[in-house]
């Protein structure tokens, strides 16, 4: 695809990966040195560090209906809008912020003009003059163009007091969908979610060492301190009953992330105008586009595909979801995939403390799966049961409203990641 072509030109992940992922854990380097090689923050981690809010001339009038977009929809003038849009070049946007700005804005107007008021009257052409520079704009950031993770929750945020502190009260977004604060609410919690898992990632590099070194007690430590940094997480992504409401999530913003790969409504895709001559098929955003638990899967050696057949629609799914991530973020999973395993050492030393520090770590990626099954329920299976019941349809939901926005039915999905990270967990003994 044209968007991958990119990974080619640089050799492809797995090349990159190889060359950085023996070194760059060694107690020799520095460590944060190497992080930023990979796009990672010292304090947020996958988040993208202060994002820029403002693009220059030409590309402010982007801006100008991004900044509008629920008035816009609201009033049926958002579709003609965009067709009046000068077909840009994107020669202009320079440096990765401005790119990732560009993009988030581009996403938004695609989101937008793809689904309308959010009713059926939808759009399966994307107008060559918004197509050309998001398909342009999206290869150069080696992503797919569709609105993802790392745009809405990663990218999308401001302090409202630059010194103030990273809380819900102190930030915004930067682009709203219609629905009023449930977006605001949906990204922010999101992104603070994966902001106090961050603080796991400058645990990685200790852990490793420990592991080269032998040294249990500093194993246990760094393990014991990403426990810590996963109950964190648990605890923000509580926030999201204060500030979520399940019927606008369901009704009004589900619609606006959810793509056109497993949708019914676009069963063919979408067509890119001036870029490709048929439709092309894109998942919508989903919290597997995150890097951050993915990360510790892959750190705790858990497995999704256990047999092959349970769990391989999982597993593909969330291999898929890796190219919607940043290319950068791509390159760390593969070096931790290319490190030395956790989970293998500490089954090979057979200390019963040790064992019993990792299963705490596994067990906090279960709570936090578990938590996501509840919020799934919440925001999206008993929504879909009354809006059903109201069409005096099947008080069973259908098929299509189980679906989350990236395209796969979200409750078998998500009980079957619990299951493989329950299966993760070391027999006493």
């Amino acid at each position: 695809m044209l968007w991958l072509s990119l990974l080619k030109e640089q050799g492809g992940p797995e090349e990159l990966s190889a060359k950085m992922a023996l070194d760059w854990w060694s107690p020799m380097d520095n460590s944060w040195k190497i992080f930023e090689e990979y796009h990672i923050d010292e304090d947020l981690g996958f988040a993208l560090p202060n994002p820029l809010e403002e693009l220059p001339h030409p590309y402010d009038a982007w801006i100008a209906i991004a900044k509008n977009l629920p008035e816009l929809i609201k009033n049926g003038q958002l579709r003609a809008e965009v067709e009046k849009l000068a077909t840009l070049s994107i020669d202009g946007l320079q440096g990765h912020k401005m790119q990732r700005l560009a993009r988030l804005v581009l996403g938004y107007i695609t989101m937008a003009y793809v689904w309308g008021q959010g009713d059926e009257d939808i759009r399966k052409v994307l107008p060559r003059n918004i197509a050309i520079p998001y398909c342009k704009l999206s290869e150069k950031l080696g992503l797919p163009p569709i609105l993802v993770y790392a745009d809405c929750v990663l990218a999308n945020w401001k302090k409202k007091d630059p010194s103030g502190p990273m809380t819900y009260k102190n930030m915004d977004i930067l682009f709203s969908f219609p629905g009023g604060d449930c977006g605001k609410g949906f990204f922010l919690v999101s992104l603070l979610v994966e902001i106090a898992a961050a603080s796991a990632i400058k645990v990685i590099p200790t852990l490793f060492n420990a592991i080269q070194c032998e040294d249990l007690d500093a194993l246990q430590k760094a393990l014991l301190d990403i426990t810590s940094s996963l109950h964190k997480a648990l605890e923000v992504f509580h926030q999201i009953h204060e500030y979520v409401d399940p019927k606008l999530f369901f009704n009004v913003l589900r619609i606006y992330l959810s793509g056109w790969k497993g949708n019914p409504l676009l069963s063919e895709g979408l067509l890119y105008e001036g870029v490709w001559d048929t439709p092309k098929k894109f998942a919508g955003g989903s919290a597997a586009q995150s890097s951050i638990f993915q990360c510790f899967d892959v750190l705790l050696g858990v497995q999704h595909t256990v047999g092959g057949v349970p769990s391989a629609s999982a597993a593909g799914f969330l291999q898929e979801m890796r190219t919607y991530m940043p290319p950068a973020h791509r390159n760390f999973l593969h070096s931790l995939e290319s490190g030395p395993s956790v989970r293998e050492f500490v089954l090979s030393k057979g200390d019963a403390l040790l064992k019993e520090t990792y299963n705490k770590c596994v067990q906090a990626m279960v709570s936090l799966r578990n938590y996501h099954l509840q919020i799934v329920t919440k925001y999206i299976l008993i929504p879909a049961s009354q809006q059903a019941k109201k069409k005096q349809a099947s008080e069973e939901p259908s098929e299509e409203e189980n679906r989350g926005t990236g395209g796969t039915n979200i409750i078998d999905f998500l009980k079957t990641v619990r299951g493989t990270t329950v299966r993760s967990l070391l027999k006493e003994g």
